[in-house]
């Protein structure tokens, strides 16, 4: 883990790698309120960074349980490659800028949710996410043609 100053200079500087995982039950896709900047205050896909030496596969093991509070059945689907640059991050008057990897998670049960990340949970069908604006335009991006 890297010490908070040595982490500011990173996100100022460099692109994170990401990783996000759409969960997807029928015809509904799971957002959650995020409760920390980038992205503060909009409905979001569930996901993290990924980290030194950490493989993808790993990345979305842990992203899945910390975020999501559960334990990977199967492998998501790959869903492509995405930039998204923010005016904001955590720290004061820096931007951040995501390479995100944007993966599809089929489920049948709602997890127990956890509050760390997101005030809410909401499940939104396609069309509901893209007209809807309290979903972030990143979030959107997956699901346009």
């Amino acid at each position: 883990m890297l010490d908070d100053q040595i982490f500011k200079t990173v996100v100022d500087s460099t692109p994170l790698i990401s990783i996000d995982i759409l969960i997807k039950k029928g015809n509904k896709i799971l957002l959650g309120k995020r409760i920390n900047k980038p992205a503060q205050g909009y409905f979001f896909s569930i996901g993290g960074r990924i980290n030194k030496n950490e493989t993808i596969d790993n990345a979305m093991a842990r992203v899945a349980l910390n975020e999501l509070n559960i334990d990977l059945k199967s492998t998501p689907e790959f869903m492509g490659v995405f930039e998204h640059f923010y005016d904001d991050s955590l720290y004061e008057n820096v931007s951040t800028h995501y390479v995100n990897i944007a993966y599809e998670y089929e489920m049948e049960e709602t997890p127990d949710l956890p509050a760390e990340q997101h005030s809410e949970y909401k499940w939104f069908t396609i069309d509901e996410l893209l007209e809807s604006k309290q979903v972030h335009k990143y979030t959107k991006d997956y699901f346009r043609k």
